[in-house]
């Protein structure tokens, strides 16, 4: 999961306008878009995109016993999403480890913003004449043909695509209180496994980065 700022050039009333709109995405280890939530300005804080998006509001996704990799900007949670963060100040080889694998997991979504702009720079880049409430949904259309793309294994190499972005921002307001997350527990669960000698279960294999 990440969240990232897209930049919509738009031209209103012969007027060009700059909107900065965060898009924040769910993919699969294919970097197909699983969940977009479009539509929130580039000023808010991801962990409030989070809070007010269906997957958190309806609990949508993911399935009881799952959870999502997320940057420092989100919350560590357990309910009623699963999502996992990296620890903001690792300490010991556990935590390290664990920083370590999220940080290449969760690459795939970062690669996956990177090669959306990349396929569709003249339509994310250059000015568009349409309102600029019409622009999450343009979004929202160069993330569906991007899954397409995917679907009819038209790859564009990551040597041609956009370098990905930090996306982490300073962690959510509970935490920069020094409060624990309600999924600490659930990420020391995780780290523990991580670092424990146990045989990848079958269906993990696909997922390189464990």
């Amino acid at each position: 999961m990440s969240c990232q700022r897209l930049q919509m050039a738009s031209v209103s009333l012969s007027v060009l306008h700059f909107t900065v709109l965060l898009m924040q995405a769910i993919c699969d280890s294919t970097g197909r878009f699983l969940d977009v939530f479009i539509g929130y300005p580039g000023s808010v804080h991801d962990a409030r995109v989070l809070r007010n998006s269906p997957i958190f509001c309806q609990a949508l996704f993911p399935p009881a016993g799952w959870f999502l990799l997320g940057d420092g900007g989100y919350p560590c949670l357990e309910k009623p999403v699963g999502l996992l963060t990296p620890y903001k100040v690792p300490r010991g080889q556990v935590q390290a480890r664990f920083n370590r694998h999220h940080a290449r997991a969760r690459s795939v979504v970062e690669r996956a913003f990177g090669r959306m702009k990349a396929r569709w720079r003249a339509t994310l880049f250059k000015a568009l004449e349409v309102s600029p409430s019409f622009a999450p949904d343009i979004i929202a259309c160069c993330a569906f043909l991007h899954n397409l793309c995917i679907d009819m294994n038209d790859v564009l190499e990551d040597a041609e695509a956009f370098p990905p972005e930090d996306g982490d921002q300073s962690p959510p307001p509970a935490a920069a209180c020094g409060q624990e997350s309600p999924g600490h527990h659930l990420r020391n669960r995780i780290s523990a496994q991580l670092s424990a000698p146990v045989q990848m279960a079958p269906h993990l294999r696909e997922h390189d980065y464990i």
